[in-house]
């Protein structure tokens, strides 16, 4: 018998009812329901999870317990002083502390209390230079999950658009290598998870343990609220009355229509096609105001051979490549333009650099330039080392390759003649790639002095195109710390709430540090669980 509900057998009434299964969805349907409220979790796709299941899963959370107990130098005042310098100009002190404060309480929560197993990593902040950054500690990375005792959690989970079966931790200690194919193949016959898959899995096994309805293929079609309550309406046959909305299903990322509205670039999304602002648009039908809507996750994306999923164009994230020792990233001018191990949030927005001269993204695309020395070494675009696809571009010369590709051929020699001079000496005099330890993090530790800089000297050659993507948009309803939904006036409208992407990002278009994406939406997820708790509860769980 299936764990999961038809849209038919779904109650006539809930306390609470969620949109969207994704991380920010089910940490919300889970901290209501563990104070003793009823809840319906209703997802519009076939496949359970969202991106959230598709991505890397990563959370990032100053001071966090966890954190403490693994060793890392960390207090709440230190990430208070960090986020002030990452987002201080736009975001609030009250808005700063309350974060800090608040997925600290988020973490404990779900580490004491659903199954959610957190580990932390040894991954810096993005900017060690700020006051108050962290070495480790603050990115929390999920243990392989398997539901064993709701079987249909596996089958019904979405499936990664391209991230291996391993965790984070794992995937950070091979240098940038392949992972071992028998493992992956074993993992997968297990229907274990890992990364944003094990997150949801544990989180979406906690909510049926909570006692937590979930139905998927349920589109919520409409939302009106009379005096007492909300009315929402799924695949357009189901009326189900309750006492509170909450709205996580996700940004506007597949949606043509808003992203031309709304965007300042055009990006290549890379998150889950079922992103097509439905909760976006419902919230604005019934009075919901808008913040930051030109706010998204920016991501250098590789497109590989045409890559889509659920039949939509997609890619892969490309800053590892990037970031390893014996490539280079330049323009069709043949020139770099930015530190390539930089964080992907702010590499892509250097991606779009407006050229004055053409009016046009100066840098996007861009090409990864790399020689047979690193194609023997790293899996590029997950392509099996040694073996370059039919899509990669290849040629025995730089000159032939720029050929081929549209770049200077003169500017791109010259480019590459002083990156290589830069190489051997382990100092990258242009944009200082590999002098941070946030940059190294990604490197090859096994290449000396400098894990991220080796010279490309050995052909033939490559090059792979590399664009603007997004993780997802992060701009979307106002919202109040508690996550309810603000009308035009700025005031809560009462009962309708909203967390995860399809609400404006608690970060304003920043990103502190690895896992911004999925802290921002837990965050305040979990601050929309205790909110509906304290209101609707009739007795509060300890």
């Amino acid at each position: 018998m299936s764990s999961f509900y038809t849209v038919d057998q779904l109650d006539e009434s809930y306390d609470v009812v969620v949109m969207g299964s994704g991380a920010s969805g089910l940490t919300a349907a889970v901290r209501a329901a563990h104070s003793g409220l009823r809840v319906a979790v209703v997802e519009k796709a076939e496949r359970l999870g969202g991106t959230s299941a598709a991505g890397g899963g990563v959370i990032w959370a100053p001071a966090n317990h966890l954190g403490a107990a693994a060793g890392y130098q960390d207090s709440e005042q230190d990430g208070i002083d960090y986020l002030t310098a990452a987002a201080g100009d736009i975001m609030s002190d009250d808005d700063i502390a309350w974060y800090v404060r608040t997925s600290r309480e988020a973490i404990t929560f779900l580490d004491e209390h659903t199954r959610v197993e957190l580990l932390p990593l040894s991954r810096p902040d993005y900017h060690m230079e700020w006051p108050g950054a962290a070495a480790g500690g603050r990115s929390l990375d999920n243990a392989a999950f398997r539901a064993d005792d709701y079987p249909d959690v596996a089958k019904l989970m979405r499936q990664p658009t391209y991230f291996p079966l391993l965790t984070m931790v794992e995937r950070d200690d091979l240098n940038g290598r392949a992972p071992d194919p028998q493992l992956l193949e074993d993992r997968a016959a297990q229907g274990i998870r890992t990364m944003g898959g094990a997150l949801v899995g544990s989180l979406t096994a906690s909510a049926l343990d909570a006692g937590v309805h979930i139905a998927l293929s349920a589109p919520v079609t409409n939302l009106a609220a009379d005096e007492r309550n909300w009315q929402v309406t799924v695949t357009d046959t189901k009326a189900i009355t309750a006492a509170a909305v909450v709205i996580a299903s996700g940004g506007f990322d597949y949606n043509q229509r808003l992203r031309e509205t709304f965007l300042p670039l055009n990006v290549t999304p890379i998150g889950a096609p079922s992103n097509e602002g439905d909760g976006l648009e419902l919230g604005m039908a019934v009075g919901a105001s808008l913040r930051d809507m030109n706010a998204l996750w920016g991501v250098p994306i590789i497109n590989a051979a045409g890559q889509t999923y659920d039949g939509k164009p997609t890619g892969r994230m490309g800053n590892v490549e990037m970031t390893l020792p014996g490539s280079i990233t330049v323009n069709a001018a043949g020139r770099r333009f930015v530190n390539e191990a930089l964080n992907y949030h702010d590499v892509a927005r250097v991606f779009v650099n407006i050229d004055p001269h053409t009016g046009m993204a100066q840098n996007n695309p861009a090409w990864l330039v790399f020689d047979h020395t690193f194609m023997s070494k790293y899996p590029v675009a997950g392509s099996t080392p040694g073996q370059a696809p039919d899509w990669i571009l290849q040629a025995d010369s730089l000159e032939a390759l720029a050929e081929q590709a549209g770049i200077d051929a003169e500017q791109l020699s010259a480019t590459v003649e002083k990156f290589n001079d830069d190489a051997r000496r382990g100092v990258d005099t242009e944009f200082g790639r590999g002098s941070s330890e946030q940059d190294r993090h990604l490197g090859d530790a096994s290449v000396k002095p400098n894990p991220c800089l080796a010279p490309l000297e050995t052909g033939p050659y490559y090059a792979v195109p590399l664009r603007a993507g997004t993780l997802g948009t992060s701009g979307g309803l106002a919202t109040n710390h508690d996550g309810q939904v603000l009308d035009r006036n700025q005031q809560p409208i009462e009962g309708l709430y909203a967390a995860g992407n399809v609400s404006g990002g608690v970060f304003r278009n920043t990103y502190p540090g690895g896992g911004a994406t999925l802290g921002s939406g837990v965050t305040r997820a979990y601050a929309v669980g205790s909110h509906l708790a304290e209101i609707l509860a009739p007795v509060t769980v300890p």
